[in-house]
């Protein structure tokens, strides 16, 4: 139901329109905080505007946002070419029955989900490893193995936002298809410390903690609770940070644990070396051997300094079935920034050969956030080479054509589209990055010459139109 708008409130929204108006601010409306969203409607309805703000949990990306985000993509990339991985993408919308399959029935609360004109069930993609899983099954026996594939897609869940938690959001993958051994997930975690590195972050900032889901199937095995319940107990495992004990206890023991099996998972959970964790389950312990080959290479790789082995992390998805991995702030202060392990039976549960795979996902709003936190996010400008500027409009013909030949040589070039002063030139120079003005001014052009300025030197020269590229 809406409310209706007070005197004082229409005449709140209607100086902060105009203001927004006057200083073309649209995406910041200069609202009272207490108005809520069904009001400012409204009142934009009533003054036939439309809303401008994007949908809830979703993101517009302006020029200067657009750049950010762009570094930060590219920054992905070149981390995951420097490991040999290869890119691939798939489209946003997918068949509601693969994320059933993975998840059951009960994912499509979070999903975008409808049914499309040919009366199909799709949906909005909420994470990539299902899309991978369908393209390698797809590529059925000619893949070669090992394929190393990364993609940086969008993904969309409908759940609460809060910080560094949106409806729509930008994932980065790494997967390794057809390595069995824990050599796999040291060179997935090397990349993504790599990554963290090139962006100044370091292991004072950001803890990997690192576990398996064998030592919770090691601890089930102990007290005969059958293996399907791995998956359902990972599930309230993966609360406990968040959930009083009481509440694990009474979790558990609706999935039909005893109070010995629920102490003795409690229990593991809290081992905190791989010396207790060795004396928990035992010295020949596959979890164990696992994980200590895992610490080894970290040392041989140098990230071991980031690494904490924590036997609560068992990641809540279902279809993890070793190690696994998530990253967190130092500080506590954000959610996950990154996570993953190894998913050896994705393939089989739909319906393909089992193959041994591992990877990870990396979102693009939580690490937004610690970099900003931290004075760490960058401000990519916009640049060009070149801002050509006509002096006389009877030269347009003649300056458009120069601009033509920069750009067919490779400069990146903006050409001045109306006549302007040379003060908003000046000006323009400076919110473009301009490298250098070009200026085409009738007594320069009489004699076959331009009037070019370096924008680093201040200095100025006529140059010959015919040089003026290689110049």
């Amino acid at each position: 139901m809406r409310t209706a708008l007070s005197a004082d409130d229409g005449k709140r929204i209607d100086r902060g329109w105009k203001f927004c108006e006057r200083s073309f601010l649209q995406r910041s409306f200069y609202f009272r905080p207490g108005i809520i969203p069904a009001r400012r409607n409204m009142w934009a309805e009533s003054k036939g505007l439309i809303d401008v703000q994007p949908v809830r949990g979703t993101r517009d990306f302006g020029p200067e946002d657009y750049r950010l985000r762009q570094w930060l993509f590219d920054e992905f990339e070149a981390v995951s070419r420097l490991f040999g991985f290869e890119q691939f993408e798939t489209p946003v919308l997918e068949s509601e029955e693969l994320f059933v399959r993975k998840a059951g029935e009960e994912i499509t609360q979070q999903l975008y989900n409808f049914e499309d004109k040919g009366g199909r069930r799709v949906a909005l993609r909420p994470e990539l490893t299902p899309s991978l899983a369908r393209l390698v099954l797809a590529q059925g026996g000619k893949l070669p193995l090992p394929a190393k594939w990364f993609s940086i897609g969008q993904c969309w869940r409908y759940e609460r936002t809060t910080r560094g938690r949106r409806r729509e959001h930008f994932q980065w993958n790494m997967d390794i298809i057809g390595v069995s051994g824990i050599p796999a997930e040291a060179e997935l975690l090397a990349a993504i410390v790599l990554f963290l590195e090139r962006v100044k972050l370091s292991s004072e900032d950001i803890v990997i903690k690192v576990s398996s889901r064998k030592v919770l199937q090691a601890i089930l095995e102990r007290y005969s609770v059958p293996e399907e319940s791995v998956g359902p107990v990972s599930v309230v495992v993966d609360k406990m940070e968040k959930i009083p004990l009481e509440k694990v206890e009474e979790e558990l023991s609706a999935l039909g644990l005893s109070a010995e099996a629920s102490a003795g998972i409690i229990e593991a959970t809290r081992v905190g070396s791989l010396a207790e964790l060795e004396a928990l389950l035992g010295a020949g312990n596959e979890a164990v051997l696992e994980l200590q080959q895992l610490f080894s290479l970290a040392q041989g790789y140098g990230y071991a300094d980031y690494l904490q082995l924590d036997t609560s992390c068992v990641r809540g998805l279902a279809y993890y079935t070793g190690v696994v991995f998530e990253g967190r702030d130092r500080a506590g202060q954000l959610r996950a920034i990154f996570g993953g392990g190894r998913y050896d039976r994705l393939l089989s549960t739909f319906g393909g050969e089992q193959r041994p795979c591992a990877g990870f996902g990396f979102g693009d709003c939580v690490i937004v956030e610690l970099l900003r936190d931290k004075g760490l996010l960058p401000a990519p400008a916009h640049e060009v080479d070149d801002l050509v500027v006509v002096m006389d409009e009877s030269l347009r013909e003649q300056a458009a054509g120069i601009a033509q030949k920069l750009r067919v040589a490779g400069r990146r070039v903006d050409l001045v589209l109306e006549s302007k002063k040379m003060k908003w030139v000046f000006k323009q120079a400076e919110r473009c990055g301009a490298k250098r003005l070009v200026l085409v001014a009738p007594d320069e052009w009489e004699q076959g010459l331009v009037r070019v300025k370096d924008q680093a030197t201040r200095e100025e020269h006529n140059v010959p139109v015919g040089e003026l590229i290689d110049k």
